[in-house]
């Protein structure tokens, strides 16, 4: 039984006897549930994640009878019983949409059929304006085709991993976007929350494309106009890393850091590579200036055309290109700085008596000879006073290539948020709640002996309570039928447990286990990777179609939204 809302109960069936194999049977118990109607746009009813039961928890432990019961199967069907409250209304209404409708427009045809002409223009508007993208989409790609038999896009792929890929991302999307929109025929249409989860799915690429654009033109538009400032800025504070930083830091760690006495010849060979790659870096860096306008300009316009994911994968790639020598110098000193703890790693368990089983993994026992333990002290006592020349190096600019990575790896998160998040749900949640129902719940609104209702019940004047308990009838054939009167409702998801799934990628960048493998990778000298955990969008494969066809898909996709 369904009841508008704000409105008052007006009369409740009386059930008089029933039928069941072929006994009459009239003792009977009614329950009346009212409920408003699902439609799609408005509300439907879901089980969701978040039931009653959920909300219920404790942490009192439960008895193992109780676990029992939990995982007993259910008389009553719940999801069969949702299912059709949610497919009834929607078939009718299909089923309608399906019968011919009769023209009751008269004399007011022509005013009736202005709004669709007015649509038709819109749709050929806009699919004249997609198909001009599409044909300048599909020139690049010869480009790109032509340019892949000589082997420079293996150069270009290499140096801008990240841009490549955004860029890949949006053009599929651009591409794919007739397609996306179109419907999913019948099936989706005949229960409500098949259509809610189809629509939802459906316009996220939008929502998500809509904001992506939005930001890179806020980001682009001012770059365009402060290109100079901004490169004036860059210039000046690579000038002041390299020499206030970089060249000062290793004319440091050449001499008495912190007062520790260091292997001066070590320290000096050390320095004077790390200072020669800086200075050849520089020079070649010092060229650059020149273009640093242009290259500000080309970010500027990839934010406008592309979105802001584009443009900050390019300044993650440009930032990887610049600051390549600090990459290089902590490669090298990570890889003698790890060779350095393995050797003293091994010869301690020289002396021990123990030797590395590579295959079962574990330590044995193992007898040395006088002759290895001999030598295994004149390699270990240089080795030792060598390692602390080379961990203040290998820290030095592990800080310093961390710093970098850290920023890159913020860059990456932020361009897989803005990938990721459901701004259409976030939108319509902050609409309109009733579309993200999650779990059903009961209002006991009256409760009834015998066969005699009042007329009128207000369910708003009337609450109860499902922890109330009914009276215990007895069984007899004399008993009075029970009338009971419910109101279903539905519980909501709230903002964060709409939007946070969306998310579980970057919790596991934060996680523990990363965090212990980053520290362990620092203490043992192994590399940090640049951007543990994010992920992109799936790419969709290249679309070649005429353009005709493709205008023909836009069209119909654009009105088809009617």
């Amino acid at each position: 039984m369904w009841m508008p809302q704000g409105r008052k109960l007006q009369l409740i069936p009386e059930l008089h006897h029933l039928h069941w194999n072929g006994e009459t049977i009239s003792q009977l118990d009614l329950h009346v549930i009212i409920y408003e109607i699902p439609k799609f746009s408005s509300h439907h009813y879901s089980l969701g994640s978040r039931s009653l039961s959920e909300k219920m928890r404790s942490s009192i432990k439960k008895p193992q009878w109780f676990e029992d019961l939990k995982q007993k199967k259910q008389y009553l069907d719940l999801d069969t019983v949702i299912l059709a409250i949610n497919s009834a209304h929607a078939a009718k209404i299909l089923s309608e949409r399906q019968l011919p409708v009769k023209s009751c427009a008269g004399h007011f045809k022509p005013l009736w059929m202005f709004p669709t002409f007015t649509w038709k223009f819109f749709a050929a508007l806009v699919a004249l304006l997609a198909t001009s993208v599409y044909v300048i989409l599909q020139s690049f790609h010869i480009l790109l085709s032509y340019m892949s038999c000589i082997g420079i896009d293996v150069v270009l792929v290499r140096a801008f991993n990240n841009t490549w890929t955004n860029i890949g991302i949006r053009c599929s999307q651009f591409l794919y976007w007739p397609i996306l929109l179109r419907g999913h025929g019948h099936r989706s249409e005949s229960c409500i929350e098949y259509s809610e989860k189809v629509a939802l799915r459906r316009h996220s690429i939008w929502s998500c494309l809509v904001v992506d654009v939005l930001l890179g033109n806020l980001f682009g538009i001012s770059l365009w106009y402060q290109a100079e400032p901004a490169c004036l800025f860059i210039s000046n504070f690579a000038v002041d890393v390299t020499n206030y930083l970089l060249r000062t830091g290793c004319v440091w760690l050449m001499g008495n850091p912190a007062g520790f006495k260091l292997n001066t010849e070590l320290a000096g060979v050390l320095g004077m590579i790390s200072l020669n790659t800086i200075q050849i870096w520089s020079t070649l860096g010092s060229f650059m200036d020149f273009f640093l306008v242009p290259i500000a300009k080309a970010i500027s316009l990839c934010g406008i055309l592309f979105g802001f994911t584009t443009a900050a994968a390019l300044i993650i790639d440009l930032i990887s290109l610049v600051t390549r020598h600090v990459f290089v110098l902590h490669w090298i000193l990570s890889l003698v700085y790890s060779q350095q703890i393995q050797a003293l790693a091994a010869l301690w368990r020289l002396f021990r008596g123990r030797k590395w089983n590579p295959l079962r993994q574990r330590l044995d026992s193992y007898d040395y000879t006088v002759e290895q333990h001999v030598v295994g002290s004149l390699l270990f006592t240089p080795l030792l006073l060598l390692l602390p020349t080379t961990s203040v190096f290998y820290t030095f600019f592990t800080i310093m290539n961390t710093v970098i990575s850290f920023i890159c790896v913020v860059m990456e998160v932020s361009i897989s948020v803005i990938h990721t998040t459901p701004y259409n749900s976030a939108f319509l949640w902050l609409m309109r709640k009733k579309r993200f129902p999650s779990g059903i719940w009961l209002e006991i609104v009256c409760r009834q002996h015998g066969t005699t209702v009042p007329s009128v019940i207000d369910p708003l004047e009337l609450n109860g309570s499902l922890s109330k308990k009914s009276p215990k009838i007895p069984r007899s054939g004399g008993r009075k039928t029970l009338v009971l009167v419910s109101v279903l409702h539905s519980n909501y998801l709230s903002l964060g447990e709409l939007i946070c799934p969306s998310y579980r990628y970057i919790y596991s960048v934060v996680s523990r286990t990363a965090i212990s493998s980053s520290a362990y990778g620092i203490l043992t000298g192994k590399r940090i990777l640049s951007a543990p955990g994010t992920t992109y969008p799936s790419r969709l494969p290249w679309m070649a179609l005429p353009y005709k066809i493709y205008w023909r898909l836009c069209f119909e996709a654009v009105f088809a939204c009617r």
